[in-house]
C-alpha cells in the first residue's frame, strides 16, 4: 500500500504522539509498504528548530525507510494559546499544500492531537478522493477545556469558538471511513458522540521493548539528579504541561523536607509549558531536595528510567483523564520500575492488573 501519513510530530522530536507515529509508519515501511509521512520540522517543546533543521517550506528525508516530508509552519513554544494555534493552523495549510504536489497514495491517515492535523487528513482524502483513517489520541475540544479553562481564547467568543470546534470535530468522525484510538476509554466517549462502535478499532498505546528493558542504574544521572547513595530517586519524565499538574510532586518534595525525610530525593526530566512555573512554585516553598533538568536527549531515556526508584505519572484531577492510558506507563512497566499513579480510570486499572505501583489521590 501507499501510505500518506499527517503528523504534527515526528521523530526526532521524543514526545508520545511523534514516538508513536515513528513506530507505526517505521514498520509498515519494514513490511513492505510505502509510507510518507508529512509533518514540520522538529522543535518541541521550545518552538526552535533542532540541530541540522531548518524552517524551510519544503525539506525531505528518508528515516528508517519512510520519507519525511517537512514543512513550514510558524513556530511557537509550548505554551500560550494564539501562538500555538498559529502554529497548528499554519501546519494545516503549508501540509495540505505540499500534499497536492506528491504522488496519489491509497490511503490517508491523520493523528489527533493536534485537532488541525486530523483535519489536514481529511481535506487531504476529500482532495485525492482516497479513505482517510483517523487516529485519536485525545478527544478535543473537551481536552482544551479540561487543561486551560483559564486560557483558551479570552476574547468573549469562548463559546463560539468551542462550538465551532464540536462541529468540526463531528464531521473528522463523520469523514473517516475507520477511527483508531488508544484505549477503550476514548472509545466509549466517541460512541457517547454519536460514532458507530463498529467504526472504531482500539489499538493501544505499547513499548518497544529492544528499546527500554531493565539495565543497570546510571551513577552520573543519579549524581545529576542529586541523589547520593542510599537514597530514593523519585522522578517524572516526560512534558512538564497544562495537564500534568507536576507542582503535585514539588508539594510532595516540600513535605518530605519538612518532614526531614532526607534519604528522598526528587526529579523532573523534561520541558514545557509550565516548567517555569513549577520551578518558580519550588522557589518559593524553598524545596533544596528537587531538580528540574529541563530537556534532555531521547538517546538518554532508558538510563534516565533505570537510574529512578519510583517513576511519578501523573495528570489534572478531572473526569476527562479517567480515559487515558499515558505512554509512560508502558516504557517504566517494561524497566520494571514501580510506578506512583496519579491518574484514576483506565490508568489506574492497568496499575492494578499489573502489580506495578501505587495510586495516589491526583493533584
Amino acid at each position: 500500500m501507499k501510505i500518506t501519513f499527517f503528523s504534527h510530530y515526528y521523530f526526532p522530536e521524543g514526545n508520545a504522539p511523534a514516538t508513536r507515529v515513528f513506530n507505526l509508519c517505521s514498520n509498515w515501511a519494514k513490511r513492505g509498504h510505502v509510507v510518507r509521512v508529512i509533518t514540520g520540522v522538529p522543535n518541541v517543546p521550545r518552538g526552535k528548530p533542532y540541530a541540522g533543521y531548518k524552517n524551510k517550506w519544503h525539506q525531505q528525508e528518508c528515516l528508517d525507510a519512510v520519507v519525511v516530508t517537512r514543512v513550514w509552519t510558524y513556530m511557537a513554544p509550548n505554551r500560550g494559546v494564539v501562538r500555538r494555534t498559529i502554529n497548528y493552523l499554519s501546519y494545516m495549510v503549508s501540509a495540505l499544500w505540499r500534499f497536492a504536489f506528491t504522488d496519489k497514495p491509497d490511503v490517508v491517515v491523520a493523528t489527533s492531537p493536534q485537532f488541525f492535523c486530523a483535519w489536514a487528513g481529511l481535506l487531504a482524502s476529500r482532495l485525492k478522493r482516497i479513505p482517510f483513517v483517523l487516529e485519536i489520541r485525545d478527544i478535543w475540544p473537551e481536552s482544551i477545556s479540561a487543561v486551560s479553562k483559564d486560557t483558551f481564547p479570552s476574547f468573549g467568543v469562548n463559546k463560539v469558538a468551542v462550538r465551532v470546534l464540536e462541529w468540526m470535530e463531528k464531521r473528522m468522525y463523520s469523514s473517516a471511513v475507520q477511527i483508531v484510538t488508544v484505549g477503550e476509554g476514548y472509545k466509549e466517549q466517541l460512541i457517547a458522540r454519536g460514532v458507530s462502535p463498529e467504526k472504531i478499532i482500539v489499538i493501544p498505546n505499547g513499548v518497544d521493548i529492544k528499546a527500554f528493558s531493565p539495565t543497570p542504574e546510571s551513577t552520573e544521572f543519579r549524581e545529576l539528579a542529586g541523589a547520593n547513595e542510599g537514597d530514593c530517586l523519585i522522578g517524572y519524565i516526560g512534558t512538564v504541561g497544562m495537564a500534568h499538574s507536576i507542582e503535585t510532586l514539588v508539594d510532595a518534595a516540600h513535605l518530605a523536607q519538612l518532614g526531614g525525610l532526607t534519604r528522598f530525593r526528587f526529579v523532573v526530566v523534561g520541558d514545557g509549558a509550565r516548567l517555569k512555573h513549577v520551578k518558580a512554585h519550588s522557589e518559593q516553598l524553598g524545596c533544596k531536595n528537587i531538580h528540574f533538568l529541563g530537556l534532555r536527549p531521547k538517546a538518554e531515556m532508558r538510563d534516565w528510567l533505570a537510574s529512578l526508584d519510583v517513576c511519578v505519572v501523573h495528570l489534572k484531577n478531572t473526569p476527562l483523564f479517567q480515559s487515558v492510558l499515558p505512554s509512560k506507563m508502558f516504557e517504566a512497566m517494561a524497566m520494571r520500575k514501580p510506578i506512583a499513579l496519579g491518574v484514576k480510570g483506565h490508568a489506574l486499572s492497568v496499575l492494578e492488573k499489573a502489580s506495578a505501583g501505587i495510586p495516589f489521590e491526583p493533584e
